[in-house]
């Protein structure tokens, strides 16, 4: 209505409307009611009406003719003779019918697309989100949906999955995400063909984005190898997924319905003994051999953390001196108890309970129905297994302080012998060399050798 000239030309009018329907992705017919809408609020507010059904306006979509009626009756007069008051009227109201025809037409397409990779531009940081442009709407990745440690500049390209779509107010919100577990399981569906045809089924995920994920895989065709499929040509197909991540690590399992067997592979690349399960308890008693302790447990416990979450099980590492020795106690514990034989505790480790801890934990009427004795006896063998626990984690505390202790002893007689290396080397320049790597990041031949006298002893 601001330009009376170009709206009093249908054909100029028709072809704004299919322009705007392309760029927009909002059906034409829709915006043509949106334009009936505004004149007629655009003929009350002229008239000073409040009369919903006085006016009406029909406007021809194909050859943009617009008829103006007053209760029914033909009402002549032109677009442009309606002044500036009304005129600013029509416009404020086919703004807003526009904005809010395209918020539908976003939140219509993207709920159909949740779950979908996308790739957009990065835009900007708000409040520690993500801003992303993606096709013709915005999305935002929040924080928590980030991958720890990755920045992104204006202009970057960014892969992320959309996580939800929200219709807020007077906005649509789309939430995206490169830290949830199923953007992994959408990359894997883009990379490996066998996944995105399910031949290839990803049975259980577990992830700490940014440094670690497992995945356990199972193929319907046992022609198939689930592992090698989803590795690819001498890794071809999880290298282009791990840089895609950014380096993130990720473990590809066989699956296996079998508890113990998939706890044995959910812990690669340790080695695992043996596996005990105890159902009552949710609980998997994993013994490994002492050099294999380190690999289980994973820096800083990523590796047994991730392999618990994979499996649905609370998994505990042990080393085969620290198994027999729980047991041990276990079976001294609760042999004590009159009327309770080797037997009953021989059912206790049947059924995964290893340790003393595990019998004070498993409780009374759990005790009675599995092994078949009185509840006297049962909450006798809960009260002394309780007292033994307090002592072995007692003893356990303190050996652990120790051990803590003679490392660092050993580590500060390293240290003091290393910053005495001076004299071990030969007098004049080639010693003052010598003295200043020893106070350096290397201690030379001589102090490294001293060291290892110190250490092994």
């Amino acid at each position: 209505m601001s330009n009376p000239k170009g709206i009093s030309n249908p054909a100029d009018m028709l072809r704004l409307l299919d322009a705007i329907s392309r760029e927009r992705n909002i059906d034409r017919q829709t915006l043509v009611r949106d334009l009936e809408l505004a004149m007629v609020t655009a003929l009350r507010k002229h008239f000073n009406t409040l009369d919903l059904e006085e006016f009406a306006c029909s406007i021809d979509a194909l050859s943009g003719d617009m008829t103006l009626s007053r209760h029914g009756e033909p009402l002549e007069m032109s677009a442009a003779s309606l002044g500036r008051i009304a005129a600013q009227t029509f416009k404020q109201v086919m703004i807003q019918k526009f904005r809010d025809d395209e918020r539908n037409s976003i939140f219509e397409e993207f709920s159909k697309r949740m779950g979908e990779i996308v790739t957009g531009t990065a835009q900007r940081y708000e409040g520690g989100s993500l801003v992303v442009l993606i096709d013709r709407a915005e999305g935002f990745m929040p924080r928590s949906e980030q991958i720890p440690g990755e920045q992104f500049v204006a202009g970057d390209r960014v892969r992320c999955m959309i996580l939800d779509v929200k219709d807020v107010g007077n906005q649509v919100k789309i939430v995206l995400s490169r830290g949830n577990p199923e953007f992994i399981r959408r990359l894997f569906e883009v990379e490996v063909p066998e996944v995105a045809e399910r031949v290839i089924e990803i049975k259980a995920m577990a992830r700490e984005p940014g440094y670690r994920t497992k995945l356990a895989v199972a193929s319907v065709d046992n022609k198939v190898d689930p592992v090698g499929a989803c590795v690819g040509v001498r890794g071809s197909r999880i290298k282009n997924i791990v840089d895609e991540l950014n380096g993130e690590k990720i473990d590809i399992v066989r699956w296996n319905e079998s508890s113990q067997i998939l706890i044995s592979n959910a812990l690669k690349p340790a080695e695992v003994q043996e596996v005990s399960l105890c159902f009552e308890l949710g609980r998997a008693t994993v013994v490994v051999r002492d050099d294999q302790l380190s690999l289980a447990i994973g820096k800083r416990g990523q590796n047994v953390r991730l392999a618990a979450r994979l499996t649905g099980w609370d998994v505990d590492i042990l080393t085969p001196d620290e198994y027999t020795k729980g047991m041990e106690t276990m079976y001294a514990t609760v042999t004590s108890i009159e009327g309770v034989a080797e037997t009953h505790a021989d059912k206790l480790a049947a059924l995964g309970m290893v340790s003393v801890f595990d019998v004070e934990e498993v409780g009374v009427e759990t005790l009675m129905s599995e092994l078949g004795i009185s509840e006297d006896q049962a909450t006798k063998m809960v009260e002394v297994a309780s007292v033994r626990a307090k002592e072995v984690a007692a003893e356990q505390q303190k050996a652990k302080e120790e051990k803590e202790r003679l490392a660092r002893e050993q580590m500060d007689a390293a240290d003091k012998l290393l910053g005495e290396d001076g004299p071990l080397a030969p007098e004049g320049e080639a010693g003052t060399e010598a003295g200043g790597q020893a106070g350096g990041e290397s201690a030379g031949p001589a102090g490294e050798a001293a060291a290892d006298r110190i250490l092994g002893g």
